[in-house]
């Protein structure tokens, strides 16, 4: 299996900034689902000053759309959606105290910056192995935008969800230092 880093939500600062690019880990505690949609509502919520449906503070947002569960199951396939579509969003979350987020490829400078800034991690999760990962969600609820279907808020308590950090606190990044390795040789 390897060797991994057993980390726990909510993220404190200390274990965040001491989390490195490549490092893998397996993440147990809450973590809140949003993708696009969701996004936009939260974005609206905060320039009206309302209160958002979930404490930022402390947690992360795994980018994804669950498939529905079958039969005996608490969720159905929950694969990672392609993150680049949150970048726009992502500063301002950071600012209010987001400290981790789950997708895949790659994010903007913007958001590295902002990840220096703010001291969070972005973790990937495996594309395409959604099946495998909804094995490591015990629990899920329904938090905000029931009516976005898969891309409303749920809440899900996941144990030892496997992962990659792929950009850490420090601004590393291993989509870019993986092209770097790659052009070089």
């Amino acid at each position: 299996m390897g060797d991994y880093k057993e980390i726990r939500c909510p993220l404190e600062e200390d274990v965040v900034r001491g989390l490195r690019m490549g490092e893998a880990v397996r993440l147990s505690g809450i973590v809140y689902t949003a993708r696009d949609a969701a996004h936009e509502r939260l974005m609206e919520l905060i320039e009206k000053g309302e209160p958002l449906p979930f404490d930022l503070k402390g947690q992360v947002i795994y980018y994804v759309g669950p498939a529905p569960a079958k039969p005996g199951q608490v969720i159905g396939s929950a694969g990672p959606t392609t993150s680049g579509r949150m970048d726009s969003f992502t500063p301002k979350l950071l600012s209010l105290g987001l400290k981790g987020m789950i997708g895949k490829g790659p994010r903007d400078k913007g958001v590295i910056e902002a990840m220096v800034k703010y001291g969070a991690v972005y973790f990937a999760a495996t594309g395409g192995a959604g099946a495998l990962i909804a094995k490591s969600i015990k629990k899920v609820r329904i938090v905000a935008y029931d009516d976005l279907g898969p891309e409303a808020i749920r809440e899900m308590t996941v144990e030892s969800l496997p992962l990659i950090v792929a950009i850490d606190s420090q601004g590393k990044d291993i989509y870019s230092e993986g092209w770097r390795r790659y052009t070089q040789g």
